[in-house]
C-alpha cells in the first residue's frame, strides 16, 4: 500500500509541471481527483491481493466512473453509472478538446474539452506508474511515464521548466524510489541489532521494577530492520542530483550577440519564447569583411497584379544611439490570423486611394528558424495554417509555436497609393505620434543633429523633407555602396554620415531614420526582402534580396517605405524607390504610382515585369536575415567542423590522462626531496610525514598497480606485496630488486625508529613501472595511459565525499527525543 500512495504522489507532483500550459486552475483540481481515484483503486487491489493484470483494469474502470461523474453526469444512470449516452458525450468532449488545443496557443483556456483531455491523460499516467511501481515492482521504470508528463511542457513551451516545479516533481519520484527501497528491505525479515543512538542508561537500569514492560517495548523497537543507512544513501544521491540539475544550468553564462540592430523582447537581445517571441539577430554575420555565399531561393510569390513588392519581416522602432531595437510584439488571441481581418493599419484613413492585392507566398523548407512571416505592407487578412498573430502597432505577424519554413499562405493587402500632392497637403500633429518613433539619445553628436537642416534647407512639409533626405543619400551626398564596412556605434554612424559615406543597406536605412527623427518625422527601420526577380511567372526572392529600409509615418496614409540605398548594379540591385518618394520630373511622365518595389517603364533603371535580373550583379546581403534565410555556406567546409568537434571531444576524453600526468610529475619532483633525519623518540607517524620521497614513491606505485589491474590487497604489507608480484609475474632481477627497495624503504619509514637515509627511488619506480606494463596486454596499457583507473577512482572518491555532506540533513535535530531527555 505504501507504493500505491507513493505512486499517486509522484504522479501528481509530476503533473504540476503542466501548470504553464493553462490559464485557469480547473485542470489542477480535476487531475487531483483523477489521481485520487486511481490511488483508491490501487489500494483496493492491494487489499484484495488482485493479480498484476487486474489492478490496471480496475483502475481504468474507476477512472471511467470518475470522468463520467465529472463531465457527463447528466447522461449517466444515477449520475454515476456510465451509459451509452455518457460515453458518447465524453467522446464528443474529447473531440472538442482536441480541436481546441489545435486552435489555442499556450496558455490555453480551461475549456471543458481541454480539461477532460488533461484529466484523462494524467489518470492514464497514474495507472501506468502504479502498474510499474506497485504491481510489477519496477519503480525505476515508473519514471518513464512520469517523464512523459515533463516532456509535454518542455516540447510545447520554449521557456525552461520552472525550477520550483521541477524540484517538486523530482522529490515525488525520489519519494517513490525511497518507498520502493523500504518495501524491499522490509521483505528481508526481522533483524537483531543495536540502536544507532547511544543512551546513557536504559530505562530498565533506572527502574528495575519495570523490566517486563520495558523489555517488551525494546523488543518492539528493535523488531524492524534499521534501514536508515540505506535510506540515507538514497536520499543523499537524490538531493545531490536535484541540486545539480537546478544549480548547474543557472550558473552557466548566457551569451547573446550585439549589433547595429538589436533584437529580442523589448530590444534586449534574444529572449525566450512562450507568450513572448524569440528573434534571431539578423545582423550578427555582418561584421568586418562580409563574405557572401551563393544565392539560394528563400521564397517565391505571385500576385494578381504581377508586380514585385517589398516583403517586410521585422519593424525596429527604438534607437539607443548604437543600435536599432524592437519593442516587444503583442499578439492577443483576438488578433490571430484565423479570426478574420487583422487590426487596422495605424494612420491609414480614407484620405488616399488603396490598391487591393492578393499575394500567394511559399517559403522554402530550407529556411532557418523563422517565427515571423514575410509580408507586403499593410496586410489586411492572412490565410495561413497554425497559430499566427498580428502585432497591433506594427502588423508584424509572428508565432510562438510555429515556424515559417515550408509554409504556404495567402495575403490580402490594401496598399495606399498616395500622390505627391496629397502627401504635401497632409497635416502634421507631433503630439499624436507615439514618442518612441521620435526618440533619440541625448548624447547624439552635434554634427549629426545639425546635418538634416543643412541637407533639406527650408521645406514646406515633412514629406518634402523626407524626399530631400532620400535624394541626398541616393544622388547628392556622394554615398557609395559597399559591403566591406565595420563599426556599429554612434561613432560609426557619424563616420558614415560625415566622412566615409560608404556602407550597405543597414547603414543607409538606420541613418535616414535617425535624420528623419531629427526633422520631427516619425521613423522606424524595416527588415525583410526586396521584390526579387520574376522567373516563369513567379517572383523568386533569394538570399541576395535581403534588405533593410526606413519607414516614415504620415497621418492619413500611415507608414510609407522610403529607399535611401543605391540600387542597380552599383548598389542593392533589386531595391526600387517608390514613385511618391521621387521628386516630380520636369517633363511629363507616367503618372502611375506603383507600390514599393514595383517596376515601371518610365525610369532608366526600371525592369519590365517579364524580364530577368542578373542575380550575380545585385547586392549579396545574404546574412542580413540570420533568422529569415537559409543557413549560408560558410568558408570552412563541413569536414572542418567535424574535425573541430572531434578535437573538442578528444580533449574532454583526455582530461583523466592529463590529471594522471600532473599527479605523476608532482610525485616525481617529490622523489628528489630527502627526508630530514629524525631524532630519538620521533613517532612513526611523524617520521612518515618527513619522508616525502618515500611517500610519493609508495603512492605512485599504488596508482601504477591499480592502473594495470595489479592492485595490492588491503591486508598486504609492502614486503608481502613485493614478494607476491615477483613470484606471480616472474619479474626479472632488476625489477625484483627495484620493487624490494621501494617496499623496504616504505617499511622502514613506517615502522623503524630510525629509517636512515633513502635514495630518490626514481630509477627503481621507473623500472617497476616498465616491468608491470610488460605483464599486461596492449589494450590494458593503452587504457592505463588514456583512461587511468586511478584517476577515476580519485574522482569517484571525491564524489562520494561530496555526497557525504548530505548526511548532515539526517543528523540535524531541532529537539531532543524522549529517550535522549530520559538519559
Amino acid at each position: 500500500m505504501r507504493l500505491t500512495v507513493a505512486s499517486g504522489a509522484a504522479t501528481f507532483t509530476a503533473a504540476i509541471l503542466l501548470y504553464p500550459l493553462f490559464e485557469g486552475g480547473t485542470w489542477f483540481w480535476s487531475s487531483l481527483g483523477a489521481v485520487l481515484a486511481v490511488m483508491a483503486a490501487g489500494l483496493v487491489s492491494s487489499r484484495l491481493s488482485l493479480p498484476a493484470w487486474a489492478a490496471p483494469v480496475l483502475a481504468l474502470a474507476v477512472t471511467g466512473v470518475y470522468l463520467t461523474v465529472s463531465f457527463a453526469a447528466e447522461e449517466a444512470w444515477g449520475l454515476v453509472v456510465p451509459t451509452k449516452a455518457s460515453v458518447l458525450e465524453l467522446g464528443r468532449l474529447l473531440g472538442v478538446g482536441w480541436a481546441d488545443i489545435q486552435r489555442f496557443a499556450a496558455p490555453v483556456p480551461d475549456t471543458e474539452g481541454i480539461v477532460l483531455l488533461t484529466t484523462g491523460g494524467v489518470a492514464l499516467i497514474a495507472i501506468l506508474v502504479d502498474l510499474f511501481a506497485a504491481r510489477l515492482r519496477r519503480a525505476a521504470l515508473a519514471g518513464l511515464p512520469l517523464l512523459a508528463l515533463a516532456t509535454v511542457p518542455a516540447t510545447i513551451l520554449p521557456d525552461p521548466i520552472s525550477w520550483p516545479a521541477f524540484i517538486i516533481a523530482a522529490f515525488g519520484f525520489v519519494g517513490l524510489l525511497v518507498a520502493d527501497g523500504r518495501e524491499r528491505i522490509g521483505h528481508w525479515g526481522r533483524a537483531v541489532l543495536v540502536r544507532r543512538t547511544r543512551m546513557a542508561a536504559t530505562p530498565s537500569q533506572k527502574a528495575p521494577g519495570r523490566t517486563g514492560a520495558t523489555a517488551r517495548q525494546t523488543a518492539r523497537q528493535t523488531a524492524a530492520a534499521d534501514t536508515s543507512g540505506l535510506r540515507l544513501s538514497g536520499k543523499r544521491i537524490g538531493f545531490a542530483a536535484i541540486a545539480l540539475a537546478v544549480l548547474v544550468p543557472a550558473l552557466l553564462p548566457a551569451m547573446e550577440p550585439v549589433s547595429f540592430f538589436q533584437f529580442g523582447v523589448g530590444g534586449s537581445g534574444t529572449g525566450g519564447r512562450g507568450n513572448s517571441i524569440s528573434i534571431p539577430n539578423p545582423i550578427a554575420g555582418l561584421r568586418g569583411q562580409l563574405e557572401l555565399p551563393e544565392r539560394r531561393i528563400v521564397l517565391t510569390y505571385a500576385s494578381n497584379d504581377n508586380q514585385p513588392r517589398y516583403l517586410r519581416i521585422y519593424a525596429l522602432d527604438t534607437f539607443d544611439g548604437q543600435q536599432f531595437g524592437m519593442t516587444k510584439p503583442k499578439g492577443a488571441v483576438a488578433n490571430r490570423t484565423d479570426n478574420g481581418p487583422l487590426p487596422e493599419p495605424p494612420g491609414l484613413t480614407g484620405r488616399t486611394d488603396v490598391t487591393n492585392v492578393t499575394t500567394d507566398i511559399e517559403i522554402s523548407d530550407q529556411v532557418a528558424e523563422l517565427m515571423f512571416l514575410p509580408l507586403p505592407y499593410p496586410p489586411r487578412e492572412i490565410q495561413v495554417d497554425g497559430d499566427w498573430r498580428a502585432d497591433v502597432d506594427t502588423l508584424m505577424v509572428f508565432s510562438t509555436r510555429d515556424e515559417a519554413a515550408g509554409l504556404g499562405y495567402r495575403v490580402l493587402t490594401s496598399e495606399p497609393a498616395p500622390t505627391r500632392e496629397l502627401l504635401e497637403s497632409l497635416p502634421f500633429d507631433r503630439d499624436a505620434v507615439d514618442p518612441r518613433f521620435l526618440a533619440l539619445p541625448e548624447d547624439l553628436p552635434a554634427e549629426i543633429r545639425a546635418l538634416p537642416r543643412r541637407i533639406v534647407g527650408e521645406v514646406s512639409s515633412p514629406y518634402e523633407a523626407a524626399v530631400k533626405l532620400q535624394k541626398w543619400f541616393t544622388e547628392d551626398g556622394g554615398f557609395t555602396y559597399n559591403l566591406r564596412t565595420q563599426g556599429h556605434s554612434t561613432s560609426a554612424l557619424a563616420d558614415f554620415l560625415l566622412h566615409s559615406r560608404t556602407g550597405y543597406c543597414e547603414q543607409f536605412a538606420a541613418s535616414m531614420a535617425v535624420l528623419a527623427r531629427l526633422m520631427g518625422i516619425p521613423a522606424r527601420v524595416a527588415i525583410g526582402y526586396t521584390g526579387g526577380s520574376v522567373v516563369g511567372g513567379r517572383w523568386q526572392v533569394g538570399t541576395n534580396d535581403s534588405h533593410s529600409w526606413p519607414e516614415l509615418y504620415f497621418e492619413g496614409v500611415g507608414w510609407l517605405p522610403f529607399e535611401p540605398t543605391p540600387s542597380g548594379s552599383l548598389g542593392q540591385g533589386s531595391a526600387r524607390p517608390p514613385a511618391y518618394s521621387v521628386p516630380a520630373p520636369e517633363s511629363t511622365g507616367d503618372s502611375s504610382t506603383p507600390t514599393p518595389g514595383a517596376t515601371s517603364s518610365a525610369g532608366s533603371d526600371e525592369i519590365a515585369p517579364g524580364s530577368q535580373q542578373n542575380p550575380r550583379a545585385v547586392d549579396r546581403e545574404s546574412q542580413l536575415l540570420a533568422g529569415g534565410a537559409p543557413a549560408p555556406e560558410e568558408s570552412s567546409p563541413v569536414i572542418g567542423k567535424v574535425a573541430l568537434g572531434l578535437a573538442g571531444l578528444l580533449l574532454v576524453l583526455l582530461i583523466p590522462a592529463a590529471a594522471r600526468l600532473v599527479t605523476r610529475n608532482r610525485r616525481v619532483r617529490a622523489l628528489d626531496r630527502q627526508p630530514a633525519q629524525p631524532s630519538d623518540g620521533v613517532t612513526a607517524r611523524a617520521t612518515a610525514g618527513r619522508a616525502p620521497s618515500v611517500t610519493a614513491a609508495w603512492a605512485e606505485l599504488d596508482d601504477v598497480l591499480y592502473d594495470y589491474g595489479l592492485a595490492r590487497h588491503a591486508s598486504e604489507t609492502p614486503r608481502a606485496l613485493a614478494r607476491r608480484l615477483v613470484q606471480q609475474y616472474e619479474f626479472g632481477a632488476d625489477a625484483a630488486a627495484a620493487l624490494s627497495a621501494i617496499a623496504s624503504a616504505v617499511e622502514r619509514v613506517l615502522f623503524a625508529r630510525d629509517p636512515g637515509r633513502t635514495g630518490p627511488l626514481r630509477k627503481e619506480l621507473r623500472t617497476v613501472r616498465q616491468a608491470v606494463a610488460a605483464t599486461v596486454s596492449r589494450r590494458r596499457r593503452i587504457r592505463a595511459v588514456l583512461l587511468p583507473p586511478s584517476t577515476l577512482r580519485r574522482l569517484r572518491g571525491f564524489g562520494e565525499r561530496l555526497l557525504d555532506g548530505f548526511d548532515l540533513l539526517e543528523t540535524i535535530r531541532l529537539r531532543r527525543t524522549a529517550a535522549e531527555k530520559g538519559s
